[in-house]
């Protein structure tokens, strides 16, 4: 899922949310464009770009820090970077933050939780029961997370949403891409296969 938001003084002006992992960075000037239009701002008045940082999937990522790069060096604003699992931790309540990873795994952070690529069993035994768990990893593995308190498939608490990355932008980084773990081609390319 890819969000675009347009903040003036923490007000949120416009959002959108787009859905679909091959497509969704791919979208995301279109976005911002459609965004512009809805809030009546005109590009040239954007003074900062944040980006999720991920962790994700390796073109996703790569096109939309590309994408926030180019933008924010034709723009002359400054691109900062935010990880998407701690924009999802600013979900009200989300305690523990869940992304799909693929594979059979999720990405992962939260309390008690350190950032890392886990299986929904081993994550399931990390965690209390109760614990709150927010992301797309979370509404994927829903049967073998049995025992957390999980939002319903629809809620907002499982959407990474740029209002919350913008939010986080104090202690934003640099937008470097976090993997977490290594691409499949650099498996595949050292005879590894994928997984």
């Amino acid at each position: 899922m890819t969000t675009a938001c347009l903040l003036r003084d923490s007000e949120v002006l416009a959002e959108s949310a787009t859905h679909g992992r091959s497509t969704g960075a791919q979208r995301v000037l279109a976005d911002l464009d459609r965004l512009l239009g809805e809030a009546g701002v005109e590009l040239g008045e954007v003074d900062a770009i944040v980006a999720g940082t991920g962790p994700g999937t390796f073109t996703g990522l790569r096109i939309g820090l590309a994408t926030a790069g180019g933008l924010g060096f034709s723009l002359g604003v400054p691109v900062r970077g935010v990880g998407t699992l701690d924009a999802l931790l600013c979900g009200e309540g989300v305690q523990v933050a869940l992304v799909d990873a693929r594979r059979g795994e999720v990405f992962a952070k939260g309390e008690g939780v350190e950032l890392g690529a886990y299986t929904p069993a081993r994550l399931r035994d990390l965690l209390a029961d109760g614990t709150v768990v927010g992301g797309d990893g979370a509404v994927r593995y829903r049967e073998q997370l049995a025992g957390l308190e999980i939002p319903p498939d629809g809620s907002s608490l499982h959407v990474p949403w740029a209002r919350h990355h913008a939010g986080l932008v104090e202690r934003a980084g640099d937008p470097l891409p976090v993997y977490v773990r290594r691409p499949d081609a650099d498996r595949v390319l050292a005879g590894g296969g994928p997984s």
